[in-house]
């Protein structure tokens, strides 16, 4: 390792300047956790002005990769997330936001988007569901 390296790193790792760090996507992976229970609720990803307008806000945006758009959380189900607190890991190429979830995160219309649980029988892998009672008719809302 280089000594330019060395210091680029214990800067990014140790020191307080915000400069996160995309993927070749222009991407950063965002967990989103409930401030009150702990529980993880989604996965999604951030672009660049996603995670600015989120700053700004107050309120969770992430970017689509499958519909390439920037979204905000809950514009189409009113199910918002406020961010009460976000943090960066070491490297700063992924986001923890603690959020106030109004209803449902998962578009399934499920309070989590980790509604199943995987389980090895004989070897072989396995889903059953854990707290998947839906909050929301996904086809009432999203139209």
């Amino acid at each position: 390792m280089s000594a330019s390296s060395h210091t680029h790193n214990h800067d990014l790792e140790e020191g307080l300047t915000f400069q996160p760090k995309f993927d070749a996507s222009g991407l950063v992976t965002c967990v989103a956790t409930d401030v009150a229970t702990g529980d993880v609720l989604m996965v999604a990803h951030m672009n660049d002005e996603a995670l600015r307008k989120t700053i700004a806000s107050g309120e969770a945006w992430y970017y689509s990769r499958s519909r390439k758009a920037l979204w905000r959380k809950g514009e189409s189900s009113g199910h918002v997330q406020r961010v009460v607190e976000m943090r960066m890991d070491c490297d700063q190429d992924a986001v923890w936001i603690r959020v106030e979830q109004a209803g449902a995160a998962c578009h399934t219309g499920r309070r989590s988007c980790f509604y199943r649980a995987v389980t090895g029988e004989g070897g072989a892998a396995k889903l059953t569901f854990i707290d998947a009672d839906k909050v929301f008719d996904p086809a009432k809302v999203y139209r």
